[in-house]
């Protein structure tokens, strides 16, 4: 007895399948009753709808505007553009329905109707925005490798936007999503962990791309090495060595060391070490650096300074540093042939001669005498020759 009174105070829930000749009966009903309410508000979800039209050919206006592909007002046209005609739709039944005074069943049908398409038209304009504003943060200059990127973020963005959307969705129909978010929530933390060093060298690869620490055909150097940046991937960076071997790094490692890029100098520095010999006249020791200044500026160059910097071993040694402005019009190797030719010229021509390595060594006595590192050879005389030098 107490089950059945437990039972008889459940709720009962009617499960018998809708009666689909009461709705139609209904429904017309409804119609010879409100039709002069019908027609109007009929008519206001055509001009709704006719208004949201205006709206959507303005955004793909927007979208194709010259000059501003890549600016804001392109970015909400692109989103306006998508606007699905079903949204637009369910957006002008849901305005003017409840002026009609439907039944119950169609006003329901059309409140959740509106909120499918209101859910996932959102889930379209924030996917068209994200979209939008990333390519807008990067350049039209990145080639192959935002075309990979922004195939990947497309596919990680649209997955994420519609998995939200469609739980809305459920949660909207009275689905119990709590299970699902913890699922995908583990599911998730399970494929990150597995995959985490393709993750590493993914969101790298982003950072590249966004950051722009270098671009394609940069010179870089990281290490010991200098090289060209050939192509930026997804999972590596592959450069060409200034010596002609390919390199290939994976870009979590190449982001972990300091990256000099050489292709943005406003100039660059060179220095010249050059010595002269102890036997060089002062006068001319002394005019060497202005010497080298006008070497300097007669190759177009940047004379920084020069100098005597020691006294060396078998030379006098000077430092010369200049700047070769513009490295990516000026070759920066063939500047530096050009300058060290012209001081072998101008020196030669001053008489000024370069030291190379040279050693004397002095030989002394006991007595501290300076004398031959090798015995004094006396002239022999042959008996019956007449000696050199002597009449005949």
């Amino acid at each position: 007895m107490a089950a059945e009174k437990d039972t008889a105070t459940l709720p009962q829930i009617d499960v018998r399948p809708p009666n689909l000749g009461e709705m139609w009966h209904s429904t017309v009903h409804w119609f010879s009753l409100h039709y002069p309410q019908i027609l109007i508000a009929i008519g206001a979800g055509v001009i709704v709808y006719s208004l949201l039209t205006v709206l959507r050919g303005v955004g793909g206006r927007l979208k194709g505007h010259p000059g501003d592909t890549l600016g804001l007002a392109n970015v909400v046209g692109r989103a306006f553009a998508r606007t699905t005609h079903f949204f637009m739709v369910m957006v002008a039944a849901r305005l003017v329905v409840s002026y009609a005074r439907p039944p119950e069943m169609v006003l329901k049908t059309i409140a959740f109707l509106f909120t499918i398409a209101a859910v996932f038209q959102c889930a379209i304009w924030a996917r068209e925005i994200i979209l939008g504003l990333v390519e807008r943060r990067t350049s039209a200059d990145e080639g192959q490798s935002l075309a990979n990127a922004m195939g990947l973020i497309r596919v990680l963005v649209t997955f994420a936007l519609f998995a939200i959307a469609l739980i809305v969705v459920l949660d909207n129909l009275g689905v119990n999503v709590t299970g699902l978010v913890a699922g995908l929530g583990i599911g998730g933390i399970a494929i990150g962990l597995a995959a985490q060093g393709i993750f590493s060298d993914l969101f790298a690869a982003l950072s590249i791309i966004f950051d722009k620490p270098f671009r394609l055909g940069e010179v870089i150097t990281y290490d010991q090495t200098t090289a060209r940046v050939e192509r930026i991937g997804l999972k590596s960076t592959h450069l060409r060595a200034m010596s002609g071997e390919k390199k290939v790094i994976s870009n979590a490692n190449l982001l972990q060391k300091e990256i000099t890029s050489l292709q943005t100098l406003a100039q660059r520095r060179v220095s010249f070490a050059i010595g002269i010999i102890y036997q060089t006249p002062e006068d001319k020791a002394e005019a060497i650096p202005a010497i080298l200044k006008e070497i300097v500026e007669a190759e177009g160059h940047v004379f920084v300074n020069a100098g005597l910097v020691s006294f060396g071993a078998s030379s006098l040694d000077y430092q010369l540093n200049f700047d070769v402005p513009d490295p990516d019009t000026h070759d920066y190797f063939g500047s530096r042939h050009s300058v060290g030719l012209a001081i072998w010229k101008r020196f030669n021509a001053e008489g000024i001669e370069f030291a190379y390595p040279t050693q004397t060594s002095f030989t002394a006595a006991p007595d501290g005498r300076a004398i031959m590192p090798y015995p004094e050879v006396q002239p022999v005389v042959r008996v019956g020759q007449p000696q050199r030098g002597a009449q005949g």
